[in-house]
């Protein structure tokens, strides 16, 4: 188990090195689950997620002589920067084995910090075979994202940070991937005040220690998710034991509630989060915790690679029915296009784009095939346009 006392240590030097990032009290999430809610913003921390608090509390904690030796570890990305950090501010030589598809952003981010970065295996439990592989060649100390003492401390400061921001809060949601936040944090909360709980929310996707507890087996699972900063095979042998002990409970959330998770994160909070640091907001989002009194949601990352951002408005938009494609054919002649945007005009839907395909081999002789992206201000607007659309005897296909 991490002390309390360690967890103070750890708070004691960060206080000059990491931001007290802010606790927000989101109304239209409390108003949503009928529950306060705050959101403890680690996606607002240097480098962009809570890593960094960990990793520099343990690479200060080497010995000279270790700190010679230069430092090794391995991250899909936020552990990546949170080290690189902490190597560059301290000054000590670093190498971050990465999974070869791993976010760009967080890659040349990494890089950006001062670390060599190497390309390895396609999941993170490759990654950190790699990284070990290479610590016992090269002599080099590795720094674990999750599994050490020192950097479960780090993370712990999270909790003492809560507890000062509302000492009235009665549970705390994190992010679950190798278990090193919600280790730390469950260490120092129920140090201070044991009636707090502590939930932990992993994607159902990577459901690693979710099914280490509920089944008391470690089993293999896939690693098709976009909240890749939890994408872990196998939960630490430390982190495990005291999720075990101190932990309340585990529960899961699908992609896509991740996915509505990230896009309310941005449209009503004004907040970009990863989708590691949305599953906490996501499990409360879509009930898969009972609710007791002040919760707080702790936003642990906001690394997204800016792709995946544009995929998931668009997802999202069109999901809610804000975002409609449709096909249809009109008349090969002047003025027909015209009359079919005059029904769209009325309805109050927006074009978005229109692709007018003359060529089509299997629209006959005569029509035009037209495809038509409209913006929508819900499932029932949509609806109402599609049935003025087919009203005027357009043969109309929704993609």
């Amino acid at each position: 188990m991490i002390s309390l006392e360690r967890i103070k240590e750890a708070r004691a030097l960060l206080t000059q090195v990491v931001h007290k990032t802010s606790l927000i009290y989101s109304t239209t999430l409390s108003e949503w689950v009928s529950h306060p809610v705050y959101l403890k913003c680690e996606n607002f921390q240097k480098t962009g997620s809570f890593k960094v608090r960990g990793a520099y509390f343990k690479i200060s904690q080497l010995s000279g002589a270790e700190k010679e030796r230069g430092i090794i570890a391995c991250s899909a990305g936020n552990h990546a920067q949170g080290v690189a950090y902490a190597s560059s501010k301290l000054g000590i030589d670093s190498i971050i084995v990465m999974p070869e598809f791993a976010p760009i952003s967080k890659i040349e981010a990494t890089k950006g910090y001062g670390s060599k970065v190497i390309l390895y295996g396609r999941t993170f439990d490759e990654s950190q075979e790699k990284a070990l592989e290479m610590a016992r060649e090269t002599g080099r100390v590795f720094i674990s994202p999750y599994d050490d003492p020192d950097v479960i401390a780090g993370q712990g400061t999270i909790a003492l940070e809560i507890l000062e921001q509302l000492p009235e809060v009665d549970m705390i949601v994190v992010p679950v991937g190798g278990g090193g936040l919600i280790s730390g944090i469950a260490s120092a909360v129920k140090g201070i005040n044991p009636k707090v709980k502590v939930v932990g929310v992993q994607t159902k996707a990577v459901p690693s220690v979710y099914n280490a507890i509920s089944k008391g087996k470690i089993e293999d699972v896939t690693y098709e998710t976009i909240a890749d900063g939890i994408a872990v095979k196998k939960p630490g042998k430390i982190t495990l034991e005291i999720i075990s002990e101190l932990v309340d409970e585990i529960v899961l959330v699908e992609e896509e509630e991740i996915s509505g998770a990230i896009l309310f994160l941005m449209e009503r909070c004004k907040m970009i989060a990863e989708g590691a640091g949305a599953v906490s907001v996501s499990a409360i989002m879509y009930d898969k915790i009972l609710l007791k009194g002040n919760v707080v949601a702790v936003v642990s990352g906001g690394n997204i690679d800016v792709n995946l951002i544009s995929t998931i408005i668009e997802h999202g938009l069109t999901k809610s029915g804000r975002r409609l494609k449709f096909i249809t054919t009109i008349p090969d002649r002047p003025g027909e296009l015209h009359k079919l945007l005059t029904i769209i005009a009325r309805i109050g839907a927006n074009i978005i784009s229109i692709h007018h395909e003359r060529q089509n081999p299997i629209v006959p002789i005569g029509l035009v095939e037209v495809e038509i992206s409209v913006e929508t201000r819900s499932k029932e607007h949509s609806k109402e346009l599609v049935s003025a659309i087919k009203s005027a005897g357009y043969e109309l296909s929704v993609l």
